[in-house]
């Protein structure tokens, strides 16, 4: 049994999990995870003994200068806790570290036995993969189960993935077997330029999460940062005519797939989450002052490349959470 000393009883609690490695292209998953631990200044309240799950000559400790003192931070995961406020105020257990070398079912038990103990109702996991997807376009998001209850009441895919797995796919099937509600959230990251942040694939993660957990998470200047790296990958693009004629590709692609969702029912489901997520009335609607809500077009003048996403946009090129290589469910 767990005994958690100091954490107060939680609101109705959800764990949110990232783990570095192969899960996560270009840290896309654990920089979405550390931005609510940053933003909602989240308190550590335990970590797994790096001892029993890394190898420490493929994951190498830190050593760093505290007022003249030489300390160690050895590579492991922590968990922390923040209160997300609101008229429906809840709880979020943050799990955020290194897929560990070793003992993987003792990983996952370790940290089930925490959700446990924290009485933790639902387990989302994000993760991130390379795919055939331009960086032009919004990051398709996929959102998977093993649940074909929680599929269906969450619109998500039920995952029939067989192949390779990371502990992301370890994880959900873990909770599965136990009876703990789980999803994993994937980003697909464009593999032409997989390094390292990618502020866009972040953003999309955290802009699908506040979706599935109905609530609204201060992004800071996460917008901006995504802006400023798509300028940037432009402007690589354009120095290279065979990279700008392979993303023209993709782009065309990627257009010819979605064509067929981008009807007006799809528009404006997309036009509503993206009012709901910023606290703006919609169109038609009253808004608290008796005016109207602004109209569909100036929002739509906001969008990089003025166009709209379905809200389910459909893997590029066929690859997805349960195609690639590097992914898992």
């Amino acid at each position: 049994m767990i005994e958690l000393e100091g954490v107060p009883e939680l609101i109705d609690p959800v764990m949110v999990a990232a783990f570095e490695g192969w899960n996560d292209a270009g840290d896309a998953a654990s920089t979405a995870v550390a931005h609510l631990e940053n933003e909602w200044k989240g308190e550590v309240f335990a970590a797994l003994d790096a001892e029993d799950y890394y190898d420490f000559q493929v994951n190498r400790p830190t050593v760093w200068m505290d007022g003249g003192v030489r300390k160690i931070t050895w590579p492991t995961t922590r968990l922390s806790v923040v209160r997300v406020g609101g008229d429906r105020p809840r709880d979020l257990v943050l799990v955020r570290g290194i897929e560990p070398s070793m003992r993987w079912r003792s990983f996952c038990n370790e940290l089930l036995g925490f959700a446990h103990e924290l009485g933790v109702e639902l387990v989302v996991i994000l993760g991130a993969l390379l795919g055939d997807t331009p960086h032009t376009r919004p990051v398709p998001i996929s959102g998977t189960t093993s649940d074909a209850d929680l599929a269906r009441r969450m619109d998500l895919e039920e995952t029939k993935y067989e192949g390779p797995t990371g502990i992301v796919g370890v994880l959900q099937e873990a909770c599965t077997h136990a009876g703990v509600p789980a999803v994993s959230l994937w980003a697909a990251v464009p593999h032409y330029v997989s390094q390292p942040p990618n502020p866009k694939a972040t953003l999309a993660l955290l802009n699908r999460l506040e979706d599935l957990l109905d609530l609204r998470i201060p992004l800071g200047e996460l917008a901006e940062d995504a802006r400023a790296w798509q300028v940037g990958v432009d402007q690589l693009a354009a120095e290279d005519s065979e990279v700008a004629e392979y993303v023209q590709t993709l782009e065309e692609a990627r257009d010819t797939a979605e064509l067929p969702e981008a009807s007006g029912e799809a528009i404006a489901r997309e036009f509503e989450r993206y009012l709901r997520r910023r606290d703006v009335t919609p169109p038609g609607h009253t808004a608290p002052d008796g005016g109207e809500g602004p109209s569909p077009s100036s929002y739509l003048r906001d969008n990089p490349g003025g166009r709209t996403r379905p809200p389910k946009p459909p893997k590029p090129g066929g690859a997805g959470p349960d195609d690639e290589e590097s992914s898992e469910d």
